[in-house]
Order: C-alpha cells, then structure tokens, then sequence
C-alpha cells in the first residue's frame, strides 16, 4: 500500500514538484458535490501560473529592453566622444596650417 502512495505521490512527497505534471485534485465521495469547485480551483491555478509565467516573461524582457537601451546610449556617447575628438583633432589642424599661411605671407612681405 505505501509502495503505490509513493508512487503516485503525497502531499508531503509529490511524484514530481512541477505542478502542470501533477495530477489534478479531484472531490472526494464524502464531500458534498457543491461544497468545492476543483474545476474553478484548477483553472484558476492554470490562468495564475500562465500570468505569473507571462509576468516573469515580461520582466525579462523589460531587462532585457532596458538592457539594450543603456548599450545605445553608450554606443551613442562613445560615437559623440569620438567626433569631438575627431572634430577638435581637426581644428587644431587648421590652426597649424593657418599659423603656417601667416608666417608663409609675412615672410612673402618682408623680402
């Protein structure tokens, strides 16, 4: 007799701890047949767990978003640092090349 309740599982020692493998709770013969819903029961359980399993769902894929989100924006921040860097690599250019055409146009007027 306990060989077949292990078998088939209790309360205290369930046959597998997923509960959409478990088996469905039934009423008993002694119960009044309008004392307990278990249809409700198990389908209000089913339609917990799918929101709870599409919540959790969801909240990974809001981190996953927000995850993506700070990457751009850092990609973004790093493409800005580089123009203006680039931008100001260039500027000093010209004002080399500009400092060199006046030095070039004063030597031209003083000979």
């Amino acid at each position: 007799m306990t060989a077949i309740a292990m078998r088939t599982g209790t309360i205290d020692r369930p046959l597998t701890h997923d509960p959409q493998k478990q088996a469905p709770m039934t009423s008993s013969t002694s119960e009044p047949s309008g004392s307990a819903t278990p249809d409700v029961t198990t389908i209000g359980a089913n339609a917990s767990r799918q929101n709870r399993n599409r919540e959790m769902q969801l909240i990974q894929e809001a981190l996953a978003r927000a995850h993506m989100h700070d990457r751009m924006r850092e990609a973004d921040a790093e493409r800005q640092a580089l123009r203006l860097v680039a931008a100001r690599r260039m500027q000093r250019r010209a004002e080399r090349v500009s400092l060199r055409a006046r030095r070039a146009l004063a030597m031209a007027l003083m000979h």
